[in-house]
C-alpha cells in the first residue's frame, strides 16, 4: 500500500469529498456524528501514516501517548508543583521535536522518532501545557486533547489552531444558517487553494523555477537571473504553502470547524511587523504569544536589561533565532532568522523617529507605496536566504 500526503494528489481529494458527504448532511441537520469524523480520522491516518510510511506511523503512536502522558500528568498534579515542574514539562514536550532536528547533525540521517507534522502537533502540546500553567485552561480531557492533536485537516502543516478555540467548535455544534456560510467558504477556499497550488505553484515551482536556477548558476556571479530567482521562489513559496494552507482550514470548515486563516495579502505589508501579522498567522502568532511576550516578561522580570525596549529587541533576536532553528540548523535558516530579527528592530526604531518627528515626515498613498515595495523586497531577500540556494550558488564560484 502506498501511502499518501495530504492534499498531494487527485485521488487524495476525491476520497475527501466522498467521505466528508456524511458529515457534511449531518451537519446541516444540525448534528455533529462524533463516531464518524472518529472513523475519518483514523481513516487519513492510516492514508497518511500507513503503508511505505508505516515507521512513521509508529513514531505518530510513541508521540501520542508520550504527549498525553505529559500532558495529563502536568494537568492533574500542576497546582501542587513551582516553575522546575512547569519548565520540566514544556522541555520534555519539545523533546522528541529537538531530536529530529538534532539527529541530522549528529548521525547524518533521519530521526526515527521523526514524522509528518511532529513540529505542528508539539506546537499544540507545548501550547496546552502552558495554558494550563497559567490557569487559562481548567478543564482538560484526553479525549478533547487527542482529537485536537490528531484533527486530521490540519495534522501535517498546520494551521496551528488553539485548544479552547477548538474545543468550543468541538462542544457546539453550529446552527444550520452558521455552518452554511462555512460550507460555502470552505468550498471556496478549496477551490482558491486549487488554483495556488495547483495551477500557479506548478508553473512557478516545477516549470519556471528550474529555470531561472540553472540560469543563475551558469553566471557563475551575480546576475539579473539571481533577482529573478529570488522572485520567482518568493511567489512559488506563497503560493505552494497558502494553497495547502486553503485545503485546511477549508476541509476543516466542511467538517464544521472554524480553523483559523493562515495568510492575509502578506505582500501588501506595509513593514516587516506587518508582514508577521499577515504571513503564515497561526505560526507567528504563537510564537509571539508562547515565545516572545514570555521571554521578554522575563527579561523584564529578572531585570536583565533596566530598558523595555532594549529587552524587547533581546526578545527578537531571541524569538527569530528560534525560529530559524525550528526551521533547520544550517546556516541559511539562522541567517534568515537574524535578518527577520534585524528589520523587525529597524522597524521599530524607525516607528519610534516618525511618531516624534510626525509633521516633518511625509505621509500619503505614495509614501505607502513605497514602504509595500521595500518590504516587498526586504522579504523577498529573506526568502532568497532562506531557500538555501544561496549555499549553491557560493559553492559554485569556487
Amino acid at each position: 500500500m502506498k501511502s499518501l500526503s495530504p492534499y498531494e494528489t487527485p485521488y487524495y481529494f476525491i476520497l475527501l469529498i466522498i467521505l466528508l458527504l456524511p458529515l457534511i448532511l449531518r451537519l446541516l441537520e444540525g448534528k455533529r456524528s462524533m463516531w464518524y469524523q472518529n472513523l475519518l480520522t483514523f481513516f487519513f491516518l492510516i492514508l497518511s501514516f500507513g503503508g511505505n510510511n508505516k515507521s512513521q506511523g509508529i513514531a505518530l503512536i510513541f508521540y501520542i501517548v508520550w504527549q498525553i502522558a505529559l500532558v495529563s500528568t502536568f494537568f492533574w498534579f500542576n497546582q501542587k508543583r513551582g516553575q522546575l515542574f512547569f519548565y520540566s514539562a514544556v522541555l520534555l514536550a519539545i523533546l522528541p521535536l529537538i531530536i529530529v532536528k538534532v539527529t541530522p547533525l549528529v548521525t547524518g540521517g533521519i530521526s526515527f522518532i521523526g514524522f509528518l507534522g511532529i513540529s505542528y502537533l508539539t506546537f499544540k502540546s507545548v501550547q496546552v501545557v502552558m495554558e494550563i500553567h497559567d490557569g487559562v485552561i481548567k478543564e482538560y480531557k484526553i479525549s478533547y486533547f487527542l482529537q485536537f492533536l490528531l484533527f486530521f485537516p490540519t495534522i501535517s502543516s498546520g494551521p496551528i489552531d488553539r485548544y479552547r478555540r477548538f474545543v468550543g467548535d468541538l462542544e457546539n455544534v453550529p446552527e444550520r444558517f452558521e455552518y452554511v456560510g462555512l460550507l460555502g467558504k470552505g468550498i471556496q477556499m478549496i477551490f482558491l487553494g486549487f488554483l495556488y497550488k495547483f495551477i500557479l505553484g506548478y508553473l512557478l515551482g516545477k516549470q519556471l523555477l528550474p529555470f531561472v536556477a540553472s540560469a543563475a548558476l551558469a553566471e557563475r556571479g551575480f546576475s539579473i537571473n539571481l533577482l529573478f530567482y529570488m522572485y520567482v521562489y518568493s511567489m512559488y513559496l506563497f503560493f505552494d504553502f497558502a494553497g495547502y494552507s486553503l485545503f485546511a482550514v477549508g476541509t476543516s470548515y466542511l467538517m464544521g470547524y472554524a480553523t483559523p486563516v493562515n495568510f492575509n495579502k502578506p505582500f501588501l505589508s506595509v513593514n516587516i511587523k506587518d508582514f508577521w501579522n499577515r504571513w503564515h498567522m497561526s505560526l507567528s502568532f504563537w510564537f509571539r504569544d508562547y515565545v516572545y511576550m514570555r521571554l521578554v516578561f522575563t527579561l523584564i522580570k529578572k531585570k536583565i536589561f533596566k530598558s523595555r525596549v532594549t529587552a524587547s529587541y533581546a526578545g527578537y533576536l531571541g524569538l527569530f533565532l528560534l525560529m530559524g532553528a525550528w526551521h533547520g540548523l544550517t546556516w541559511y535558516y539562522l541567517v534568515y532568522g537574524l535578518y527577520h530579527a534585524g528589520l523587525i528592530i529597524l522597524t521599530d526604531r524607525w516607528t519610534r523617529f516618525k511618531r516624534k518627528h510626525q509633521a516633518k515626515i511625509p505621509s500619503s498613498r505614495w509614501t505607502k507605496f513605497l514602504a509595500v515595495g521595500l518590504t516587498f523586497h526586504a522579504v523577498c531577500l529573506s526568502f532568497l536566504i532562506f531557500s538555501g540556494f544561496l549555499d549553491t550558488f557560493f559553492k559554485s564560484l569556487h
